[in-house]
């Protein structure tokens, strides 16, 4: 039952992803701004997101990921509509530090929730929905510009439905209670004693576990080409091809939309194919392979991966391809030990008494 409110929960995180730049032609001249002004906000947007990323597994601990979901969404609905009455550039600035903050929050705990619970193709098919959300948007802002209508309107718009899905994740919050009861329960018939307490590790301890490294800069090479895609593509077809930013705002879509198609034959594959194979192949297939798969996930797969034919395809791979800690008895190591002596696992960043490979 959680699946699809995870789904709808990464459209929503999509789909202001792109709006901007989609709209950015009608809005620097509206604010008397250079046109390079759109990499102030999108800077903005991105520290709020990196340190909400960093805070999320204390958040997780404390709120939960259906709690920590549901405020999120709201946050970035409030910045959305913010957006939308905005009319000076350092009112746009202002909306964009709650917009960074929220979408930071949701985007790590629903990877962190998936990477834990489900399966490699699950993990494709959620990024899927976000490329879902960041086709729509620009679509939405093209067609509200095409009808006449000032960009201020598919902010709102926007808005609203990030409104409507704050309600259903409140409303859903029960669910993610129990399920998360059912799957103790299920650790408890298994254990024979239980676990210590979790506890997020420093980011220097992060740092130094090995793969990390190699993961942050593919992850850098990557957003970077798909932020500046998003953020510069309707902008240049204005200002260099001639078209109306209406036009410019619905081609943006289709660049996502190409990323979405990817993602979603990315799952289907996951059923054939292990991860070493996929990270490899996809970095083969952008011409960039930044680093062995083998160094990035030191552990065996169980034979689901997560292929795409793009570059696209290793946010979802290298999100999904680290143990998941099982905690059940019987289980062997599955990283190199950490400080302490224990196993450290990739997704919670802790010392576990046991960790399984999926």
């Amino acid at each position: 039952m959680l699946s699809p409110i995870i789904y709808a929960a990464f459209i929503s995180l999509g789909l202001p992803d792109s709006v901007l730049g989609s709209a950015w032609p009608t809005i620097y001249p509206e604010f008397g701004v250079p046109v390079s002004y759109a990499g102030i906000v999108s800077a903005i947007i991105s520290v709020g997101t990196v340190i909400s990323s960093l805070l999320s597994a204390r958040l997780i601990s404390v709120l939960k990921t259906g709690g920590v979901t549901a405020i999120s969404v709201a946050m970035t609905a409030a910045a959305l509509y913010g957006f939308s009455i905005c009319h000076n550039f350092w009112a746009l600035c202002l909306w964009a530090v709650p917009y960074g903050l929220g979408a930071g929050s949701v985007d790590a705990a629903l990877n962190n929730y998936v990477a834990i619970h489900y399966k490699s193709h699950h993990m494709s098919w959620l990024h899927c929905m976000w490329g879902v959300g960041a086709t729509l948007g620009p679509y939405i802002m093209g067609h509200v510009l095409a009808q006449g209508l000032p960009w201020n309107m598919g902010y709102r718009m926007l808005s609203f439905f990030q409104m409507a899905l704050v309600l259903a994740l409140v409303i859903a919050l029960p669910l993610w209670k129990a399920a998360d009861d059912e799957r103790e329960e299920g650790k408890e018939e298994e254990e024979s004693a239980p676990d210590e307490p979790w506890k997020p590790r420093p980011l220097k301890e992060v740092i130094r576990i090995p793969g990390v490294k190699e993961i942050m800069v593919a992850f850098f090479c990557y957003c970077g080409l798909e932020s500046t895609t998003g953020l510069w593509t309707g902008s240049y077809l204005t200002l260099h091809t001639g078209l109306s930013a209406e036009a410019a705002a619905t081609f943006t879509s289709l660049a996502f939309l190409g990323i979405t198609i990817g993602r979603a034959l990315n799952g289907f594959l996951a059923f054939k194919f292990t991860d070493d194979q996929l990270i490899s192949c996809s970095s083969a297939s952008a011409a960039r392979r930044s680093t062995p798969a083998s160094s990035i996930r030191p552990r065996p797969t169980s034979g689901n991966g997560s292929p795409r034919r793009s570059s696209g395809s290793r946010w979802p791979v290298l999100t999904w391809a680290r143990p998941s800690c099982r905690r059940s008895s019987g289980s062997s190591p599955s990283t190199s030990p950490s400080a302490s002596g224990r196993p450290t696992c990739w997704v919670c960043w802790s010392s576990c008494s046991s960790c399984t490979s999926r």
